[in-house]
């Protein structure tokens, strides 16, 4: 029966007893020269591949669609969904029995996760873990957060054009993605913390050899959850998804956890609502000074004893007695995780900040939530009311923002639509807008900025973001208008905009929605099916599982 298929296979040269018995091990690779997050995947590959052979397995390697933040357009975040479809595709359509997912960048993660996830073999994650310690001016410098500080010192003169070459160059300076606790970081994090990687597995720098050491040693495990068929639905409990809210919290991960988080509960059938990020996340203590959220960097996070310190510190604040993917529970994996840097990684008593995590807000301006990272806010602004001052589009932003005649000061609050994910399309990271040139060269540091969109987990600011129904389709942030009294009130979780409700009939009764952004094609696809913020910004045909049974046969 399996003549035809090995007969092709073994033109690449697959000794006999491949054929025999062994399970087929698929290494989907997120690596591409266009993803610098992730262009040393193709040589992490091999260590795999080496694993899984020691093993007893016959490693399979096989591409999909890679996602670089850094370079695409418009947004990686539009085909998060298009590359779930591509890994659960190659998984369904090929004869394999386990999944070693390698990825990096910010949307490699959790997309192929999802893929994955909607099939429900036996899976493990290898993360590529951060690039070492930038270096510039004799400190050290976080690839994503020193963007924004170069931003403002470009328009204040404090760099020159040979101090924006310099940093360039030694911002990003070894193989591997962002260095600060960004969404890299992040959905690294959440991996580790969900139990689908080897412990310790997420921080392990990118160039470090241990990382190669992991990447071998997930091959061998990959095998050994085959024969003990631990599926991902397995792993993936609710007490898993819970862990990982608390957890962002405790290491003052990015907001868009919440969206990645809620698309991959949505894929394995566990039920997960916005409400339960405040509820389960905002009285956690945040444990670890990295940036943006405080002063150091992944590769300290990593000399200091990792994730598993945070987890063993948190102690019964997470439930430590759920499976991974190593087949024991995190109190086995980390009951002796020693603490090598208190300075980096704070004790549960002696927190960095006693109430982290995400705070989501409620309000007529945001009738499905909305999200704001207090750690990475000013505490002044937690509680303002403050005059809109509306950009239609981003567009309009770039137009008008640093026009000096433009009627803006600190206390206005900055209101960009069009930015959800149907509007732009893909809900982008610019929600942590520049402020004004003029105000920043008045010595401004912070405004409140609310929008439909994302911000990037390297970033900081008093910054509403996800706000649901977003403008496109007609929620109440497309009726906001210039001079509007907007409220934010973050301690009551309160999003309020301070225009009577005949006055907001009347614009909504005289509201028209924009024209699609595309026509035809897979942005068409998602225009037509992507779900709102609230709910993950899935495709609305791609929520839950198909398993990995096709019945029908190639000839």
């Amino acid at each position: 029966m399996g003549f035809v298929h090995r007969s092709w296979l073994r033109n690449q040269g697959y000794p006999d007893d491949h054929f025999r018995g062994k399970p087929v091990i698929g290494i989907c690779n997120t690596w591409s020269e266009l993803t610098p997050c992730n262009g040393h995947l193709r040589e992490f590959a091999e260590f795999v591949k080496k694993g899984v052979l020691e093993a007893g397995g016959f490693p399979l390697e096989f591409p999909v669609m890679s996602l670089g933040e850094t370079i695409m357009r418009p947004t990686t975040m539009l085909f998060r969904n298009l590359v779930s479809m591509d890994v659960e595709e190659s998984i369904r359509a090929n004869p394999l029995d386990g999944i070693v997912l390698l990825t990096g960048c910010d949307k490699t993660t959790p997309s192929t996760i999802m893929g994955a996830c909607s099939v429900d073999l036996p899976t493990i994650v290898v993360p590529g873990g951060p690039m070492l310690n930038g270096k510039f001016r004799g400190g050290e410098i976080g690839s994503g957060s020193f963007n924004w500080a170069i931003k403002e010192g470009q328009k204040t003169g404090e760099f020159s054009d040979e101090d924006l070459l310099e940093a360039e160059i030694c911002a990003s300076r070894s193989q591997g993605h962002c260095n600060t606790m960004g969404t890299a970081s992040t959905m690294a994090t959440m991996a580790e913390v969900l139990g689908l990687t080897l412990p310790n597995a997420s921080s392990i720098p990118a160039v470090d050899s241990r990382k190669k050491v992991m990447a071998q040693l997930a091959g061998r495990r990959i095998v050994d959850m085959v024969r003990e068929d631990l599926t991902l639905s397995k792993i993936l409990v609710r007490k898993a998804f819970e862990n990982a809210i608390k957890v962002n919290a405790a290491v003052g991960g990015s907001t868009n956890l919440i969206i990645h988080l809620q698309a991959i509960a949505g894929r394995i059938g566990v039920a997960l609502k916005l409400q339960d990020f405040d509820d389960l996340g905002s009285d956690m203590p945040l444990l670890v000074n990295l940036m943006p959220s405080g002063k150091y960097l992944m590769e300290d996070y990593f000399y200091a004893g990792g994730l598993p310190v945070v987890m063993k510190e948190l102690g019964d604040l997470i439930e430590q007695n759920i499976i991974t993917v190593n087949g024991k529970t995190f109190t086995e994996n980390y009951a002796k995780a020693p603490c090598y840097n208190r300075d980096v990684i704070y004790t549960r008593d002696k927190p960095l900040q006693e109430n982290a995590g995400i705070a989501v807000l409620t309000g007529n301006l945001c009738e499905n939530g909305a999200v704001i990272k207090p750690s990475a806010a000013s505490k002044k602004l937690m509680q303002h009311t403050g005059r809109a001052v509306v950009f239609e589009t981003m567009e309009d932003y770039h137009d008008r923002i640093d026009d000096p005649d433009l009627d803006i000061d600190e206390n206005c609050v900055i209101v960009l639509k069009g930015v959800g994910p149907k509007g732009y399309p893909g809900m982008p990271e610019v929600g942590n807008v520049d402020l004004p040139e003029k105000l920043i060269l008045k010595g401004v540091k912070d405004m409140v900025r609310i929008s439909d969109g994302r911000m990037s987990g390297t970033a900081y600011g008093t910054v509403v973001l996800h706000i649901s129904p977003e403008s496109t389709i007609g929620g109440t942030l497309a009726l906001v208008e210039n001079g509007d009294l907007i409220e934010l009130d973050v301690p009551a979780r309160k999003l309020q905009l301070l225009v009577d409700d005949e006055e907001l009939q009347r614009r909504r009764d005289n509201w028209q929605a924009p024209e699609p952004m595309a026509t035809r094609g897979y942005v068409k696809i998602y225009i037509d099916h992507v779900q709102q913020a609230d709910q993950g910004a899935d495709l609305d045909v791609l929520v839950g599982k198909s398993g990995s049974k096709v019945d029908r046969d190639l000839h």
